[in-house]
């Protein structure tokens, strides 16, 4: 547990390190963005709607005239898309600090990824899985290099639906939220095994915001739910965006930071408050959940890992 109260004043300085931001046009992206760009990150904002992102910079501009930002196309969902972006990165940047895969989408109506997969599992976790394999060589060549993987509380809740992943039996938007975010939980745990077993100098980090007031709980699928989460218990009970994104940073750039460690808020039920260590669900470290998960990722997005060790 972290000693004193942890805020965005004990980011240290993060000059001359790149960062990229899935995400990171509104809620806890756009925060995270804010606060390491204050801090002298450069930052890459990975966006699926480029309008919005030049918004987010011109946003952050006013505040920040020295922010060093770009914005890209990534759309999650569509694997051709991470390919592409990947590509992109890499012809423009020799190396990447710090992964943040931060944007995710919450229980839409069933409906299905370029590729034919459950929108949420394709998006929440298939793209994340596939972006930081194609990057991988990019944060082995980083400066303390680190993959935060953005998990909710709501992983403790999730089952991984291996004969179903997809929902074509059965589809409940919020079980198949959980699935994603259990989904996410498993892959940053399984990420560090598989670096600290190579020698790897990239860390992988989990990391959740609590209950945060976002666009997430305004975009349900359900008019009621929507209205009770989003318009009644938001403002009510929340975090915002800044306070919910603690966690994130903290994970991103505190130097006590270790591999394989899980960073939310700190309050009763890590609903809110400043980010410490908390306990992944036991099931999230299953060596054969992490086992199968890995393998169905790799058939699904045709990403491979290659693990290099430290020079």
């Amino acid at each position: 547990m972290t000693q004193q109260r942890w805020t965005i004043d004990r980011i240290p300085d993060q000059s001359d390190r790149v960062f990229l931001v899935t995400g990171a046009n509104s809620g806890l992206g756009l925060a995270t963005t804010r606060a390491l760009a204050r801090r002298g990150a450069h930052v890459i904002l990975a966006v699926r709607n480029e309008g919005k992102g030049r918004r987010a910079v011109t946003e952050i501009t006013t505040e920040q005239p020295d922010a060093k930002l770009e914005v890209r196309h990534l759309d999650l969902a569509d694997l051709d898309s991470v390919r592409a972006f990947a590509e992109g990165v890499r012809a423009d940047h020799p190396r990447l600090d710090v992964l943040i895969n931060n944007a995710g989408v919450m229980a839409p109506p069933r409906s299905l990824s370029a590729q034919g997969h459950e929108l949420q599992f394709a998006a929440n976790h298939l793209g994340h899985f596939a972006l930081t394999g194609l990057l991988l060589d990019l944060l082995g060549a980083g400066r303390e290099p680190r993959v935060v993987t953005v998990s909710s509380v709501n992983h403790r809740q999730g089952r991984l639906f291996f004969d179903d992943l997809h929902g074509e039996r059965r589809y409940k938007p919020m079980a198949f939220y959980n699935q994603s975010k259990l989904a996410n939980a498993v892959f940053g745990h399984t990420l560090h095994l598989r670096l600290t077993e190579a020698g790897s100098p990239v860390r992988s980090v989990l990391a959740h915001p609590g209950y945060t007031a976002t666009n997430l709980q305004l975009n349900g699928p359900i008019a009621l739910w929507s209205v009770v989460f989003g318009r009644i218990c938001n403002p009510l009970f929340a975090q915002r965006p800044a306070d919910g994104a603690l966690s994130q940073l903290y994970a991103a750039t505190d130097p006590s930071v270790r591999g394989g460690e899980f960073i939310g808020p700190g309050g009763p039920a890590e609903l809110r408050g400043a980010p410490q260590r908390v306990a992944l669900a036991p099931g999230a470290a299953d060596a054969e959940t992490g086992r199968r998960l890995w393998e169905v990722s790799e058939q699904l997005t045709d990403v491979r890992y290659v693990f290099r060790t430290s020079v």
